[in-house]
């Protein structure tokens, strides 16, 4: 049987922490990763501008060998997922239902907190995902879009970083929250300066852990990953829509994998 393509797509280098998980527990799986580096950071793009990225993106992954999806971006998870179901074949996953699970699942008091792009916050998926879950947990979202432009420019920690974490997360903290969602996948670069705020007694989500266990569970269910897949080697292919290079600086920095990052540069409608 021919292994399943998986396809991933997030507005910049955020998705490689979805991609480093699917490495860790599907290591032998080839995936496409597109950058859209043209248009990041999504957080405040409009929903209509969204669903067209999105549409264009999958049209390419699908057209290089894609057999499945994995929206390795919590704002486009948000607000073009659904309609993507409506107008592409290929079963696709999102960030959403799967991070919310983890949380309702974590927290012991009750008290979730989200941190995520304006986009997501507006969208209030988290809230109706969670809410869904366990009717009772009190949810606090806070939109935070200072970080995803701090992560592109490779600002993992100092005075900037800091600031911006302070101003996000003590609101939070004040709440008594003891689990908070990482919403964007660029933030779980940031967790060992999210952890000093927080100290131990708040659970850290990042929805890319759940997310790739339930890719895993429905490719599994869909036949598209037969036992013994996980063994045979593969080659991964990057794209992105802008700058190349600063996306090859900031893959080989973030995955450690110089030797088998090459990224080609793609122009698609916009």
């Amino acid at each position: 049987m021919t292994r399943c393509v998986v396809g991933l797509f997030d507005s910049g280098v955020g998705g490689l922490t979805v991609a480093g998980r699917v490495f860790e527990k599907l290591p032998g799986l080839p995936i496409l990763y597109f950058g859209d580096t043209a248009h990041v950071p999504y957080g405040n793009r409009s929903p209509e501008e969204l669903v067209r990225y999105a549409d264009g993106i999958i049209s390419f992954l699908t057209g290089q060998g894609a057999r499945y999806i994995i929206f390795a971006c919590n704002t486009s998870s948000s607000l073009s997922l659904e309609i993507m179901r409506t107008r592409h074949a290929l079963p696709m996953m999102g960030l959403i239902v799967p991070g919310a699970k983890a949380a309702v699942d974590a927290t012991r008091s009750g008290r979730v907190g989200i941190i995520a792009t304006q986009g997501t916050v507006k969208s209030g998926a988290y809230e109706r995902a969670i809410r869904s879950l366990s009717p009772g947990t009190v949810v606090y979202s806070v939109p935070a879009p200072r970080l995803v432009p701090l992560v592109e420019a490779g600002q993992m920690d100092g005075p900037d970083t800091e600031r911006a974490l302070h101003e996000y997360l003590l609101p939070l903290r004040e709440q008594g929250i003891d689990t908070l969602i990482l919403g964007c996948t660029h933030y779980p670069f940031l967790r060992p300066a999210i952890s000093r705020i927080f100290g131990p007694d708040v659970t850290l989500i990042d929805p890319a852990e759940a997310t790739v266990e339930a890719a895993r569970s429905d490719m599994f269910g869909r036949g598209l990953l037969p036992p013994g897949d996980g063994v045979q080697p593969c080659v991964h292919r990057y794209f992105v829509s802008a700058d190349a290079p600063g996306f090859l600086h900031a893959a080989r920095s973030f995955l450690g994998r110089q030797a088998e990052i090459d990224v080609r540069e793609v122009c698609l409608p916009d």
